[in-house]
């Protein structure tokens, strides 16, 4: 039975106590918090709240476990960085008590924020004369002053001046740092006034309306406890999180390895150098990478708990999910990051060899993850050419299928022992069963926002088409001077003019990877009229000329009778030839009706199921 104990415990604490401990670095912040200041109006409608004894909020802190390492701390800032290990960690809250440890604990003036979000320094005061008037507004009484303690005119002139404690007398302005210990003020300002009886009635009514409600004033404290999971408080930073901006996983391990004295970010710094210098994984993320790292370390722990023969329900399962990557130690981290980073660089060699060169021309990015789990579990650098073969099928599989676009985390999980498992004479992985390919499909492969539409863009340059004004291929070095795009065989305006649907006009079954120079020849001709022009202006045989349009899928039979319906049907069987060859399937290819939009194509798939 699942026990209920609870991870947390409620209770009211004094806020100078509270603040006190913040002062002396008993409470600091988990070093994932990022950097964030609240603006002057924030900080003094939260002065302006408990002068008048308002609520403001619970604040969520954390037992600091001092005997296992969890996340780094650093000190509220203000503070005079207190190098100590702090007893709690703040999880909510940090805004309120960075600012009013700012304005009401420290010597020093308080960094915030004007309503553009300039950065300013401010002093903060209360208006006594003010604060004590029936039915007053406090707010009004809150006065926030410039570093120099003076009001200035537009033309930057000195109209007011509260530099001097004697002008803080004078004006019966009481500095909110002085709150928790006004004793010494209060004589002083006495002094000033000669002890005065209105003016120390005047003090003895602001400490008793004011003064009083912050030194009582309590504040709502969780307490969670230290043997909460670290995934648990990840998880409960983020949802109390008022800053509103989620921590990647990388920024909590950053702040978890720290407490090791390893410097996770400078580390990924330096490695993301060598991996992203390849222009088709110039857009790998540090979390990529961690996921790789998870998988391999999971995948290991599993196949040692099998070796061990243990039970079943005892062998641990393989997973690159958040809460298993935030178990990662640091020398899970240091035994196979060197092999993850080549295995990145293993990942761009077999791009390369898909015809695949730059990142935007990627189907997905996240089939990477796995694919370079897999080759630093391998570790090697050169493959058989079984290998090569089953991973370019597996690969082909997961595209053109479309399989890896969301919650891809459980089939990584899959991928890493079904391929080691296939590479070995196992079962083929089940990425390779579930992928399908519905041929009508095609119709509404239009644009790059598509991973089939790059396959098959790729599918068509890995088999050697080539360019229809030079013969050269459509290679590497064509691609990489930015000469290349994908262009409509029958021209847009042609098909506008003759009356062929969008559907089947803007579909990838009608366009194909073709230079810019050689589609300056296209235009808006009728293919007859436009290819006599490049075989005129380039001197080409009408043979080379065909064997170049063969290149890419086309009978150039349908071209020179401008035949776009017997041309369409045509090449759509030759598309789905190639389809079936990459993915090592074979598809039941019915003619292929109009399709208008992604949402007709939706319905047809209904209509099949």
């Amino acid at each position: 039975m699942i026990g209920c104990e609870s991870t947390f415990t409620v209770d009211k604490i004094v806020l100078s106590n509270i603040l006190g401990q913040v002062k002396q670095g008993k409470i600091q912040l988990p070093d994932f918090q990022r950097e964030w200041v609240w603006d002057d109006e924030h900080v003094n409608n939260l002065i302006e709240s408990i002068s008048l004894s308002y609520p403001i909020g619970t604040i969520m802190l954390l037992e600091v476990d001092r005997n296992v390492a969890t996340f780094q701390p650093r000190p509220v800032d203000g503070t005079q960085g207190v190098a100590i290990t702090p007893d709690y960690l703040i999880l909510d809250g940090q805004q309120r008590l960075t600012s009013l440890f700012q304005s009401l604990f420290s010597e020093k003036v308080v960094n915030t924020r004007d309503p553009r979000k300039k950065p300013i320094k401010r002093w903060y005061y209360m208006d006594m004369m003010k604060a004590i008037t029936d039915n007053g507004d406090r707010s009004e009484a809150i006065i926030s002053l410039q570093e120099d303690k003076t009001v200035r005119n537009f033309r930057g002139e000195v109209v007011e001046d509260y530099s001097t404690s004697e002008r803080e007398f004078e004006h019966a302005y009481f500095p909110l740092n002085q709150l928790f210990d006004c004793a010494s003020w209060r004589r002083k300002f006495n002094e000033y006034w000669n002890h005065n009886p209105a003016k120390g009635e005047l003090f003895d009514r602001f400490e008793s309306l004011v003064i009083e409600c912050f030194k009582g004033y309590l504040v709502p404290i969780i307490f969670v406890n230290k043997q909460t999971p670290k995934e648990a408080v990840c998880q409960v930073f983020e949802k109390v999180n008022t800053g509103g901006v989620s921590l990647t996983v990388f920024e909590l391990l950053t702040a978890t390895f720290a407490a090791s004295n390893f410097r996770l970010r400078d580390d990924w710094k330096e490695r993301a150098k060598h991996i992203t210098q390849n222009k088709a994984l110039k857009d790998i993320k540090n979390t990529d990478f961690l996921q790789a790292i998870s998988l391999l370390v999971t995948y290991k722990n599993q196949l040692e708990a099998k070796n061990d023969g243990k039970p079943e329900n005892e062998i641990p399962g393989v997973s690159c999910k958040r809460k298993e990557i935030l178990k990662l130690t640091v020398e899970d981290y240091l035994y196979w990051a060197d092999r993850v980073q080549n295995g990145f660089i293993e990942v761009a060699k077999f791009l390369y060899s898909q015809r695949i060169f730059v990142s935007t021309d990627l189907p997905y990015q996240t089939q990477l993850v796995p694919l370079a789990a897999l080759f630093a579990w391998l570790n090697q650098s050169s493959y058989s050419d079984n290998i090569k073969s089953k991973l370019s099928q597996w690969y082909w599989c997961g595209v053109l299928g479309e399989l890896y676009g969301s919650a891809v985390e459980s089939r990584f999980a899959r991928d890493l022992p079904e391929l080691d498992s296939w590479i070995k004479g196992g079962d083929l992985p089940k990425t390779n069963e579930d992928a399908n390919f519905n041929p009508t499909r095609l119709l509404t492969l239009r644009t790059r926002n598509s991973a089939a539409y790059k396959g098959v863009h790729s599918l068509l340059m890995k088999g050697g088409c080539m360019d229809w004004r030079t013969g050269s291929t459509i290679d590497e070095q064509l691609f990489f001077d930015s000469v290349v795009d994908i262009h409509h065989i029958f021209p847009y305006d042609w098909c506008i003019k003759n009356g062929i649907d969008a559907g089947r006009r803007d579909s990838i079954i009608n366009k194909s990877p073709l230079s810019s120079t050689t589609n300056r020849q296209i235009q808006g001709k009728a293919p007859s009229v436009y290819l006599i022009a490049i075989r005129n202006n380039f001197k080409l045989s009408k043979d080379r000329l065909e064997e170049f349009l063969r290149s890419h899928a086309i009978n150039p039979e349908y071209l020179w009778h401008d035949n776009f319906e017997g041309f369409f049907t045509d090449r759509e069987r030759r598309l789905l030839q190639l389809i079936e060859q990459a993915m090592g399937k074979t598809m039941n290819r019915p003619s292929i009706p109009e399709v208008e939009s992604e949402e007709d194509y939706e319905g047809l798939q209904e209509e099949g199921n």
